[in-house]
């Protein structure tokens, strides 16, 4: 009945495709944090319908612009899938992030969504329907007013170091998804920069200008491509040739877009054991971990409280779901 609702509600705030940019009010029609679990998307406030090609990388085969947020709960909701497809196709592959802009502001009316503190019962019912750990209530807490500050601070943090940067993002998500952080206030992205190894101070000068205007080519971007909600990725070859995944999708059709575009490709042969996977990634969900490993949901949570008795692993557990980090000093 909840879901029946949900999708009632989702049907009442669907995008408005191809509208142009006229005024502010234009922009805000349709609130972008209702996420719709069936099409696994987080809408955009506007789009237009010109694409154009993708960004090529000559040392890979196929590249992704993937449109993206650091508050975009289906795209939390593909961490899984995305961090399988880097370990089995990563040497082929080159992922290009760009910031989508899902929350400007909140000038929003609509749908019963007017407030942050309407946004904290979605996002515990998008968890379940992920198996990603998500706890709403930041929105009565502590709410976002807008997901552009941690946006600019991700594309600073690309400036510094790439491989930093995702992992700032990844630290951003957690903070926000499992912690009910606020990750728009610059005290609080400082210290997830601190966390994964940035240059703080040179981070918050880059973020109060030069990152300003990349987040605005992002944003440019996503306009070009007709991007209407989050997750997108756009998959392409060095001819040209693009496939598009648009939501939140079970892993097959990430790997087919990749293999249509270059049948060539082959997958590499990783370790699925739980010491080459934290090594790998530091944090890792239930569904993360059974996703990379094969192993079955159940037992993977089983194994993971294990290791987490051990000391081996340090569980962080929400009302939503649980997250395993890997303790450097007892490994």
């Amino acid at each position: 009945m909840i879901l029946k609702k949900l999708i009632v509600l989702l049907i009442l705030l669907a995008d408005i495709n191809g509208q142009a940019q006229t005024s502010p009010k234009m922009e805000h029609q349709n609130h972008p944090l209702i996420c719709d679990p069936t099409e696994g998307i987080c809408g955009t406030p506007n789009s237009t319908n010109t694409q154009k090609n993708a960004q090529q990388n000559s040392q890979k085969l196929i590249t992704i612009v993937y449109f993206t947020d650091p508050i975009c709960s289906s795209c939390w909701g593909i961490e899984p899938q995305l961090r399988k497809l880097k370990l089995e196709y990563g040497s082929s592959v080159q992922i290009d992030y760009r910031m989508g802009g899902l929350l400007p502001d909140w000038s929003y009316n609509n749908g019963g969504i007017s407030k942050p503190s309407d946004v904290a019962h979605h996002w515990d019912e998008v968890s379940h329907y992920y198996d990603m750990p998500i706890d709403g209530d930041v929105w009565l807490t502590d709410p976002l007013s807008s997901s552009y500050p941690p946006s600019i601070a991700f594309k600073a943090a690309q400036l510094q170091d790439q491989d930093k940067a995702l992992l700032f993002l990844r630290a951003l998500r957690e903070m926000v998804f499992l912690k009910k952080i606020n990750i728009s206030k610059w005290e609080n992205m400082e210290v997830a920069a601190q966390s994964v190894g940035l240059n703080t101070k040179q981070l918050k000068t880059d973020y109060e200008s030069k990152a300003k205007l990349l987040f605005e080519q992002d944003l440019k971007l996503a306009r070009e491509y007709g991007v209407r909600g989050f997750p997108t990725l756009f998959f392409s070859n060095s001819a040209g040739e693009k496939e598009v995944v648009y939501g939140s999708k079970p892993y097959p059709f990430y790997e087919t877009a990749i293999l249509k575009l270059s049948p060539e490709t082959k997958k590499s042969e990783y370790s699925k054991n739980w010491e080459t996977l934290f090594s790998k990634y530091n944090s890792l969900t239930a569904k993360e971990f059974s996703e990379l490993s094969g192993t079955p949901r159940t037992e993977s949570e089983k194994l993971l409280n294990e290791l987490a008795a051990k000391g081996i692993l340090k569980k962080l557990t929400t009302k939503n779901g649980s997250i395993w980090t890997l303790i450097h000093n007892n490994h």
